[in-house]
């Protein structure tokens, strides 16, 4: 089986770095983090292969894909035994190779089929494209078949942990465990996942850094509202999955009008829920004010983004414990000048403060949802501008994609242990700090620390209780 101890592999100038991105799916729709941090290492000068283990579901892509220039090979299955022995035979051909796979037989033999066998081709396709690192999005599938491909092919891996592969109750602590230990790096998007990974699996978290998701700042510009339409437009953006909390929002908004108060609500996404919501907005007979807007491009929600008054993000805590981590589009719009109502869960507390960049909300509360709407709208516009202006502080302080793309970089340029890959962040960091005013003064703020003490509490950077960290703790757990 994989040692414990992460695999290196030492670049030299005629064997620059050549990532090969391990992912569960490309391109899917509602991942665009993932294409907007490839976009951002190519654009630094890396170069990338991506695999993908499973064939795209979506019918509608964002144009952004077409910009991206690393070849996207599927990696396939096989139907038959036949053709799973073909792939072990032509696997086994190269001795290096099949060195790597005997060392990790046991480990192969107890794996599904189809990760073993792509895990098999992965390493053979990393030899012929000349890989010399693996990286995969979402520690659970993808990261298993990037760690075993690396074991045979002698490359080192890393993953990026997110939410859901890390706070469903099917996640395997074991498991988790076994690859932050054999990890050349891993990564998480937030103070909260670390605080939490750190507290979960103190022995095998010396590799784990903090590497926030990047945004095109240019593609988000800064458009404040000065008015508020006659009717706010709240403007939701999301998978229709329980843990995006729009039953909330609807509610709010049946709420606010039983109380006279006229809000409509337009919610972009698609999802197992869309029957389900849509029957909530006809039992509560607001058919008139909510609409299910479905799937959007991002370009398309862009222009919303633009066009509405307030943003509303009620996330909850689902019954199987999936919660969202950061979700990119709340990013989105706040860096796109919009006022943002956003309910605390994991590391949403880290860019939605109330009185500092937005309304923070707990998780699961309607009523909370229901004031937060109507003081947004009734806020003043110095008040609005003086909250938006500081929440697009914040995202260009600490979500640019440059910035994003170097500590990538550095990560995988360092080797074992990750002194150096730290000294290199520290310099990525210190351009940033010192050509942005923004940067220097949120570096200052104490809110966004990744200082690994509160045991991941919301409540301790913010005044707004949380309720929900209780029951995601012990989900996690179980």
């Amino acid at each position: 089986m994989p040692s414990d101890q992460p695999t290196t592999a030492k670049l030299t100038p005629d064997r620059p770095c050549r990532i090969g991105y391990v992912l569960k799916m490309y391109p899917r729709f509602s991942e665009t983090f993932i294409v907007s941090e490839i976009l951002a290492r190519e654009a630094a000068g890396e170069q990338i292969v991506i695999f993908s283990l499973r064939p795209p579901t979506d019918a509608r892509f964002h144009p952004e894909l077409a910009r991206v220039q690393a070849p996207v090979i599927p990696v396939g299955r096989s139907a038959s035994p036949r053709r799973l022995w073909e792939t072990w035979r032509a696997t086994m051909a190269d001795p290096e190779l099949a060195d790597g796979a005997a060392q990790i037989l046991p480990e192969l033999v107890q794996a599904e089929a189809d990760d073993a066998e792509q895990a098999l081709t992965i390493a053979r396709l990393a030899r012929e494209h000349g890989l010399t690192h693996l990286h995969a999005h979402f520690a659970s599938m993808a990261t298993g078949v990037a760690r075993m491909a690396g074991a045979i092919a002698g490359l080192p891996y890393s993953f990026t942990a997110h939410a859901k592969d890390i706070f469903h109750q099917d996640v395997r602590d074991e498991d988790l465990e076994r690859k932050l230990s054999g990890a050349h790096h891993a990564i998480t998007i937030s103070a909260y996942n670390l605080d939490h990974l750190r507290g979960r699996f103190p022995g095998a978290v010396g590799r784990l850094r903090l590497v926030r998701n990047g945004l095109e700042l240019e593609r988000f510009p800064y458009l404040p509202r000065p008015a508020m339409a006659e009717v706010p437009r709240v403007l939701g953006v999301g998978r229709l999955v329980e843990k995006k909390g729009f039953a909330q929002l609807i509610d709010a908004i049946a709420a606010l009008r039983d109380a006279g108060t006229a809000m409509t609500a337009e919610i972009v996404g698609d999802g197992p829920l869309r029957e389900e919501l849509q029957e909530r907005i006809d039992r509560l007979g607001v058919g008139d004010r909510v609409t299910l807007l479905g799937p959007r491009t991002q370009e398309e929600v862009r222009a919303l983004l633009q066009e509405a008054d307030l943003f509303a993000a009620p996330f909850v805590i689902a019954e199987d414990g999936n919660a969202d981590g950061l979700p990119t589009v709340l990013l989105e719009a706040m860096a796109s000048g919009i006022p943002c109502i956003a309910a605390g869960v994991t590391a949403v507390p880290e860019v939605i403060r109330t009185g500092e960049t937005g309304w923070l909300i707990p998780c699961d509360d309607t009523a909370a949802l229901v004031t937060a709407l109507d003081e947004a709208a009734g806020a003043g516009a110095e008040e609005r501008r003086r909250l938006t202006d500081a929440a697009r502080a914040l995202v260009e302080a600490e979500y640019s994609s440059p910035a994003q793309a170097a500590r990538l970089r550095a990560l995988v340029e360092s080797d074992v242990p990750l002194a150096e890959a730290d000294a290199l962040l520290a310099e990525a960091d210190a351009p940033l700090a010192e050509e942005d005013p923004a940067a220097q003064a949120l570096s200052a703020d104490p809110a966004p620390s990744a200082d690994p003490a509160p045991s991941a509490d919301p409540a301790a950077t913010d005044p707004t209780p949380a309720p929900d960290a209780a029951p995601l703790a012990a989900a996690t757990r179980s």
